[in-house]
């Protein structure tokens, strides 16, 4: 589309429509500007009046906490904090990207994708991308783009699986005719994350950030995850979802956050497997000693973390099914609580006096303390970053007020559910 058409584009009751999907009641405004905004910049930089729109959302989870990566099962939703950008294709063998939001402006040469001893950052991360693309024999090609996003960065709602997730969706549609799945989408995510960044990342947030609403995912079968989409919305309950911002980011985290599958892993070597879910419960609760002499205790924690997990997440699925609500925020506490006692994400050991996200979930437990249609919890990879509040509407600004006077302004967002996962704009 070109710039001037869209701005007429965006004026339609369609579009606002869209929009309110996107970006929830009262949010509408505010992100059409950053449409147009977006379209200026991408003009300023490339000097094209013509483009495509593209938007990738971040990720709440809810159940299944570091499950993943061992073949567990999750139920997550993404958010309507998002990466939204302008592209065009170039006809040139390379890639341009300017992120107003992070201040970089890099060309990746598509004949030069080998990793390089620099594993963090967007350009290793792109690579990877480009190369998993190809491993599984999609097309790539050169483009130009220009992005901006709102998702809290190094903070636990997948900042960078809604910036593979948007470079995804420009990926399928400019080069393969759209014929990409949200599987193919997030295998290449976790090839850039381990290949790239050595992170032992599994597939969590690159598919809950590209399905859109409510998901339930079974990862027993890796190549092909069974996802299922849960109708609901805490609007049915009265309830806001929040993310409560502890101030320290988990950016140069990624050994604790990979000792958690380490471990596990290393648990389902013990019994001759590869990951945990091959590894029959009954079997591994009747061999513990044997397993606390040969890894340590911690293994052993990790692991019953996991198999609770797996059995809490088709509990809090059949709650939302039946519309046993309280049930279900019952249980994302007790996700929350397992994180924390069994599978000990939420400090790390070799910083002990540094608990951000242990003090966060301290004073929620005394300010939610006999309110009725509450939760709160440990979310994402953990160590630090933020933690999950869900409260009834009418609490949400005395909870604000409290906690952003403890902890730091600005610290608690505010966010709902959106049932579009990474799409091109069809405007």
């Amino acid at each position: 589309m070109k710039r001037q058409n869209m701005k007429e584009i965006l004026e339609k009751d369609s579009t606002r429509k869209l929009f309110l999907d996107l970006y929830g009641e009262g949010n509408v405004e505010e992100n059409l500007e950053r449409y147009r905004y977006l379209a200026d910049g991408f003009v300023k930089n490339f000097g094209d009046e013509e483009f495509e729109l593209f938007s990738s959302p971040g990720r709440t989870e809810i159940g299944g906490n570091h499950t993943d990566h061992n073949h567990g099962k999750v139920l997550a939703g993404s958010v309507n904090q998002d990466c939204i950008c302008a592209a065009r294709k170039n006809g040139k063998n390379e890639i341009r990207i300017v992120s107003e939001t992070f201040h970089q402006d890099f060309t990746i040469d598509l004949d030069h994708l080998e990793p390089t001893e620099k594993t963090t950052g967007t350009v290793p991360l792109i690579k990877g991308l480009l190369a998993g693309f190809q491993e599984r024999g999609f097309q790539i090609g050169g483009f130009d783009a220009f992005t901006t996003s709102t998702v809290i960065s190094a903070a636990g709602v997948s900042s960078s699986a809604s910036f593979e997730m948007l470079i995804c969706s420009i990926l399928n549609y400019f080069f393969n005719e759209n014929k990409m799945t949200v599987t193919n989408y997030a295998h290449a995510g976790r090839y850039a994350e381990n290949k790239y960044w050595n992170k032992a990342s599994g597939l969590l947030d690159q598919m809950a950030c590209a399905s859109g609403g409510i998901v339930t995912i079974d990862f027993k079968d890796c190549e092909n995850p069974k996802v299922e989409k849960i109708d609901f919305s805490l609007d049915e309950i009265g309830c806001d979802l929040l993310i409560v911002n502890t101030g320290k980011g988990h950016a140069n985290m990624s050994d604790e956050y990979s000792a958690v599958p380490v471990e596990m892993k290393k648990t389902a070597a013990f019994f001759g497997k590869e990951v945990l879910a091959e590894v029959d419960e009954e079997e591994f609760m009747s061999r513990i000693p044997q397993v606390r002499k040969a890894l340590g205790d911690r293994c052993v924690l990790r692991a019953l973390h996991f198999y609770n997990e797996n059995k809490r997440v088709d509990a809090e699925v059949a709650a939302l099914k039946e519309k046993r609500y309280d049930d279900f925020l019952k249980m994302i506490c007790e996700s929350g609580d397992s994180s924390w006692k069994w599978l000990q994400n939420c400090y790390c050991i070799e910083t002990a006096s540094e608990q951000a996200i242990c003090i966060a979930l301290a004073l929620t437990e005394l300010y939610l303390k006999g309110m009725p249609r509450t939760a709160y919890r440990i979310h994402g990879g953990g160590f630090a970053g933020v933690i999950m509040v869900i409260l009834p509407k009418e609490e949400t600004a005395g909870f604000t007020k409290y906690m952003e006077e403890k902890l730091d302004d600005k610290c608690v967002y505010k966010m709902s559910i959106r049932k579009y996962g990474a799409i091109h704009m069809e405007l």
